[in-house]
């Protein structure tokens, strides 16, 4: 009887590399999401937030928090998946592309946003994570259209 299933693709050590790097950078993202909403006055202080950007933090929407959530959740989850040559890494990076694009264009669009949150420092920060996010993206498709992941 004959094997229908279709040979994996062999694992480049590249893959393994960005998987790791991906996981490390992704966890940041975790943490700070997990710390924010476990102890969110002492690890706002922590970081050296003011009292207007905590208030603002604190005053944010439910369904904002969700898709934050979508977009750290599901970066990790990528991560994982890619650690598991899964193909589902591309929808869970997806997943989290959504997410991060719905809670920055409302926080582009809110005029309550304390400006120091505007500020270059974060703006760079905001335009690594876009660009993190995006490349991680675009290598899970590569990786899933080269039968590398399964």
């Amino acid at each position: 009887m004959e094997n229908l299933q279709p040979t994996p693709a062999p694992t480049p050590g590249h893959l393994w590399a960005v998987a790791v790097i991906s996981l490390l950078w992704n966890s940041f993202g975790c943490v700070d999401y997990t710390m924010t909403k476990l102890d969110p006055l002492a690890y706002m202080q922590s970081v050296g937030m003011s009292a207007e950007e905590i208030a603002y933090m604190q005053a944010m929407p439910a369904w904002l928090s969700a898709f934050w959530a979508l977009g750290v959740w599901g970066s990790l989850a990528g991560s994982v998946l890619l650690l598991a040559r899964s193909r589902h890494a591309v929808t869970a990076f997806a997943v989290s592309l959504v997410g991060l694009a719905v809670s920055q264009s409302y926080h582009v669009f809110d005029t309550a946003m304390p400006a120091s949150m505007n500020s270059g420092a974060m703006m760079v920060m905001n335009l690594l994570i876009w660009s993190a996010l995006l490349f991680f993206l675009w290598y899970a498709r590569r990786m899933a259209a080269a039968g590398v992941l399964r």
